[in-house]
């Protein structure tokens, strides 16, 4: 009895040390922040999004979104329930217009270009010059491209240029999912042409090489806080944490600049 009166302030002690660690490493504010991304900001809180959390207490939910379908099923009914979205600009301004988005917490985020791709392990293609590029989209058996990505009528506009549109129309698929680079792993296209960051964070496929200089395109995506969102603050840390020291040589590893 006299040993348990002893070791009783020991406990109290040591108990009160834990809480004062927890309340030290846990802020009071701590908040959920529900994030919508496209993939390729996706890949990068993939594996920067721990230590994020980690130093500001905060919790990250990330859902990976294709905008296209995002549009549709908002424009169904579906709710707008975020804290942070990022998308192709074109779709953030949008939203921002709409009042969903904060137009004074928009920010560019990453640049990525265009980039061929085939199945791991197939031989790659030469895609060094404008006049491969073509030689190899006239030899390929079966390309794909996104029906509906940002830079779908861009890639349309330039097989028109090369002058072989119709050539290759007769062998494009186009998926109205992100599924480019999983069509070409799984073997059901020869080529693939997508951004090069999801090229390079697809298990499957290989990069064959960027589109050549003089048809190079680089595509930024951007992202907001929700007008809506319950945790601003939060929420806006996020993107500047994105645009800081531990996201960027994430971001430049996976083929892309910051933006």
């Amino acid at each position: 009895m006299y040993a348990m009166k002893l070791l009783y302030p020991l406990f109290t002690t040591l108990a009160l040390a834990i809480l004062g660690a927890l309340c030290q490493t846990v802020p009071v504010d701590a908040a959920e922040i529900k994030v919508s991304t496209a993939r390729l900001v996706f890949t990068v809180l993939r594996e920067v999004g721990s230590q994020f959390e980690r130093e500001t207490g905060h919790r990250l939910r990330v859902t990976e979104i294709y905008g296209p379908p995002f549009k549709k099923a908002l424009a169904a009914g579906a709710p707008f329930d975020l804290d942070v979205l990022v998308l192709r600009p074109d779709y953030i301004d949008d939203f921002i217009s709409e009042g969903k988005l904060v137009a004074e917490t928009r920010t560019d985020l990453v640049k990525t270009g265009i980039g061929v791709e085939v199945r791991a392990g197939a031989p790659k293609p030469d895609v060094s010059s404008v006049e491969a590029f073509k030689s190899t989209l006239l030899n390929a058996k079966s390309i794909a491209y996104l029906k509906n990505g940002f830079d779908t009528a861009y890639l349309d506009s330039m097989l028109e240029r090369l002058g072989i549109a119709d050539a290759v129309r007769a062998k494009l698929v186009q998926p109205e999912t992100d599924s480019v680079s999983t069509m070409t792993a799984n073997g059901e296209v020869e080529l693939g042409i997508a951004i090069t960051t999801q090229i390079l964070t697809t298990p499957g496929v290989e990069l064959a090489g960027g589109l050549p200089p003089e048809l190079q395109r680089y595509l930024v995506f951007a992202g907001a806080v929700s007008a809506t969102s319950t945790v601003p603050e939060a929420a806006l840390a996020l993107l500047k944490f994105l645009k800081g020291p531990a996201a960027i040589p994430v971001i430049k590893a996976q083929g892309m600049e910051p933006g």
